[in-house]
């Protein structure tokens, strides 16, 4: 019997080993076949301390608590457990074997078996969330829907057998003994060994070997199975998971968001100017894809965590972040490698310009895949290279061209929103005078757009009122580039963004204090102050919220604690998960003494109002639409007030509230706090300053394009339990 046992044992694993070592080969190589990517390997001990915490404290995995915690003790049991596996290759051949120095180690045996167990109650915890979650959350409100389930199922139930081989040894083993051990040893398994018992020297002697052999065929099955198909994300992520996160992006515990990735060909930055004949525009096909794109991809779990906070997803659109990390790894991984186009073969149009990048794909993902920036290089290629784009934006893209704004309103009439200010405001023409201590960028909206006008003049009248010396650059502003690069439009970008830097060192060319920049649009906070640092220009960029808030606190800004009526705020994207900025606009909300209160999806599960990425300029013909799927949550709360801290969120908001017939108004934080500053009441300052919709038809729409009325009356339900799986 031994022999056949050993035979069986020994030749698995010599197959097994041999096939997975060829195997993480060709993986490897397939990876580094990829595009290269220079910008990965610096500060290499900050990013090892960054992957161990990351990875060992399970920080990102902790956002799904209980699913977060039973995915520690398998992970640390995958690792753990190895000793055991080492022993059974001894007990096929003697049943009292054990390993040298550690095997008879009671506090070694006692965790051996505590991790088992662990493991084991673990796994069966990730089984039921994922069976409980297919019969309660049906078809796309599963956030496994469209996921390998077969896959999963085979991973789930080596671990249970090996687990259960586990313990079956130690009762064996402890039988064995007859209790003439320390009692210790088997402290854990106790409930085996008394099974076991009974049982006769002779035949336990027998069972040690054939269940050992058992625990090796399963092992090494595991690793026979997961070599023959590379693109099985839900296990080779455990070994290729530490190194995409090791290799992100940021190296910073933030997720990777902000500043989208310098345009690289050949791993170099690309001259717009004067680009190469052979130069990479995007990814237009597998061999486009950057080395770190192909181990974002090969490292995806499937779990659906990106796909269960997608607002795209969650309002019927045929964007899934996972699903479109696995169509494009099964397409780049594939046994026979594909030249054919990844967008329109593999990806729809439809899928990638469905994106509003909000980051809640990223921020959520444990193993930091970097969806929006795959987006975009697929947008890339598809401007640059195919022209291929929504209609919408060719009028932007031209209107961003000519006017130097996404609506092609007249250069000069940025200045017009100070007419209507009854306090002076300073207008650079020149150098910046010493004396001015913020440059206020007032943005196109923030120039242009009536409601995103209200919030200038408020930003700029509390400014005045607390004796900032500020000043703005008026016509001399243009627009950052942030729609045009969001949208893959990189070429107009780069014009843009020059342009614009060329005007702030102009501006700043003998100024010797701080460069801070006010800003009260997100998009434009994060184009300049962390976009153009790729340029070689940074700027001390502070949001208007976070101002304001720093001058209550220093007492230049009094709000009389007038209490309102009940308000809630909305996180922008831009704001919150790209920058992670949520305290400054809720300390300054409650500074006004309102009737503060949360909607369920807040900071960083805030749930998107549709504007970014472009989305502002293109219609939602798709699905239901996102604002409406969240005025529908701030009405929900009661509150009779929704807080803005971007421009595009107000539109967005605004429109959502139109098209529901709502009378909940929508204002800026700031002006929450200018009526309480200035001791109005929140009665009167809520018809003056914010933007009430009476019950009108949906279709009427100033800045977004029509609403369609039928989605309106459609709207996806609000899932706020999409983080309980």
């Amino acid at each position: 019997m031994t022999p056949l046992l050993a035979l069986v044992s020994y030749g698995i694993s010599i197959v097994a080993i041999g096939l997975f070592t060829a195997k993480a080969l060709e993986m490897y190589r397939r990876i580094k076949a990829g595009q290269p990517d220079p910008t990965r390997g610096n500060l290499k001990r900050k990013r090892f301390a960054l992957m161990a915490k990351e990875v060992l404290g399970h920080t990102k995995m902790l956002n799904f608590t209980v699913s977060g915690i039973a995915h520690w003790f398998v992970m640390i049991g995958f690792v753990a457990l190895f000793g055991t596996l080492v022993t059974a290759y001894g007990q096929i051949f003697n049943p009292k074997f054990h390993l040298p120095l550690i095997g008879t180690w009671t506090p070694y045996n006692l965790f051996v078996e505590a991790i088992a167990w662990l493991t084991g109650i673990s796994i069966v915890a990730l089984i039921l969330i994922r069976q409980v979650t297919r019969f309660v959350r049906k078809d796309r409100a599963s956030r496994f829907f469209g996921s390998y389930s077969g896959r999963a199922y085979f991973v789930e139930a080596v671990i249970l057998a090996i687990v259960f081989c586990v313990i079956a040894l130690r009762g064996l083993e402890g039988a064995l003994m007859g209790y003439q051990g320390n009692p210790w040893d088997f402290a854990l398994s106790k409930p085996a060994v008394n099974y076991f018992a009974g049982f006769e020297y002779s035949r336990i002697e027998e069972l040690i070997p054939i269940v050992a052999t058992l625990k090796i065929f399963i092992s090494m099955s595991w690793f026979i199975v997961v070599a023959s198909n590379l693109r099985m994300g839900v296990a080779w992520h455990r070994f290729l998971a530490p190194f995409n996160i090791f290799f992100k992006r940021n190296v910073d515990a933030a997720p990777t968001l902000g500043a989208l990735p310098e345009m690289l060909s050949k791993g170099a930055p690309i001259d717009f100017e004067d680009p190469k004949e052979d130069d990479v525009f995007g990814i237009g096909k597998a061999a486009d894809i950057s080395w770190k794109g192909l181990l974002d991809m090969a490292s995806c779990t499937e779990c659906g965590r990106c796909q269960s906070q997608c607002p795209a997803w969650h309002t019927d659109k045929p964007l899934s972040p996972k699903l479109l990390i696995m169509a494009m790894r099964d397409h780049a991984l594939a046994k026979v490698p594909s030249d054919k186009p990844i967008v329109g073969e593999t990806i729809s149009p439809d899928v990638l310009w469905s994106c509003t990048t909000c980051g809640a794909c990223v921020n959520e993902c444990p193993v930091d895949i970097e969806h929006i920036d795959h987006i975009v290089n697929m947008r890339r290629f598809q401007v640059l290279v195919d022209s291929e784009f929504p209609t919408e934006l060719g009028g932007t893209f031209r209107n961003l061209e000519k006017a130097g704004n996404p609506w092609g309103a007249n250069r000069m009439d940025r200045n017009s929103w100070i007419k209507e200010c009854d306090f002076p405001i300073q207008v650079i023409e020149g150098e910046l005078p010493e004396s001015v201590e913020y440059l206020f960028w007032v943005g196109c909206a923030g120039a242009y757009e009536e409601r995103a006008k209200k919030t200038t003049k408020a930003v700029a009248e509390l400014l005045y009122m607390a004796g900032v010396d500020f000043a703005v650059l008026g016509a001399r502003e243009t627009c950052t580039g942030d729609p045009a690069r969001r949208a893959g439009n990189e070429f107009l970008y780069q014009i843009l963004s020059r342009e614009n830097i060329e005007t702030f060192k102009e501006v700043y060319s003998t100024y010797k204090g701080s460069k801070k920049v006010v800003v009260t649009c997100p998009h434009c906070f994060t184009t300049i102050g962390r976009d153009y640092k790729q340029q070689g220009y940074e700027l001390e960029m502070v949001h208007h919220t976070q101002l304001l808030n720093a001058l209550v606190k220093e007492g230049r800004l009094k709000p009389v604690n007038r209490a309102t009526s009940k308000l809630t705020y909305h996180d922008p994207c831009y704001l919150g998960r790209h920058n992670q900025i949520y305290e400054p606009p809720r300390e300054l909300l409650e500074s006004t003494g309102v009737d503060y209160v949360e909607m369920p999806r807040n900071k960083e599960r805030s749930f998107c109002c549709g504007a970014g990425g472009g989305r502002m300029w293109m219609e939602e013909k798709l699905g239901t639409r996102i604002n409406l799927n969240r005025v529908d949550e701030a009405i929900s709360t009661g509150a009779k007030e929704v807080a803005v801290g971007c421009p595009f969120c107000r539109v967005m908001v605004s429109d959502g509230m139109t098209g529901r017939g709502s009378d909940v108004a929508v204002l800026d934080v700031a002006q929450a706090l200018l009526r309480t500053v200035k001791n109005e009441s929140g009665e009167r300052s809520a018809q003056q300053s914010s933007d009430v919709s009476p019950p009108i038809n949906a279709t009427d729409d100033e800045s977004k394009g029509k609403v369609d009325q039928h989605n309106s009356d459609d709207s996806a339900p609000l899932d706020t339990d999409s983080s309980a799986d």
